[in-house]
């Protein structure tokens, strides 16, 4: 209706779209894969039963856990990495990678261990999502290598995509078919 079509122009004419809505290019992109990788990774953590959180494929490897504590570590590593403060009670300096295993080594149940994941991945987009498209390619040092925000973002989402199919390995190996899949 006409009056509908007023309201819409009046909401775009005051800027009251939310950001993700407006977003375009490249971070819009990698905003909208991560959330992709986000819905299997929770949807694992939540298949996978508590037993078979403790569940290594070979000593000296992560268990299911510590996998899904990395993801949610990493989550809140990157966005610290480009200055953003991490929530309190997190700890995670972006120039620290030392925090990240700390953060790591704390003692969670199942319960705080997927909350986190979920709380880490809702810190990484709105990070993601407040990145300057017109400054994505300017220079940065990330673990002492120069590189690039867009650069840094893409290894952020491909780490992602790394450890999802690491958990869909666990998953399998404990008989659990990822959600998604069924």
């Amino acid at each position: 209706s006409v009056l509908a079509g007023v309201f819409v122009l009046a909401v775009l004419a005051a800027g009251v779209v939310p950001a993700r809505a407006q977003a375009r290019g490249v971070m819009a992109d990698l905003v909208k894969d991560v959330t992709e990788v986000e819905g299997k990774i929770v949807g694992l953590a939540n298949a996978i039963p508590e037993s078979a959180w403790a569940w290594r494929p070979a000593p000296g490897v992560r268990t299911v856990a510590e996998v899904f504590t990395h993801v949610a570590a990493d989550n809140y590593f990157f966005p610290a990495a480009f200055g953003t403060a991490t929530p309190a009670g997190v700890g995670i300096s972006g120039t620290d990678y030392k925090t990240v295993t700390a953060y790591e080594g704390r003692a969670r149940t199942r319960a705080e261990v997927i909350a986190e994941v979920q709380k880490s991945f809702a810190f990484m987009k709105d990070a993601m999502t407040k990145t300057n498209p017109t400054t994505v390619e300017a220079p940065m040092k990330m673990f002492g290598q120069a590189t690039t925000a867009q650069a840094t973002w893409i290894s952020a989402t491909t780490h992602l995509h790394e450890h999802l199919g690491q958990l869909i390995a666990y998953a399998r190996g404990n008989k659990v078919v990822p959600p998604w899949s069924k």
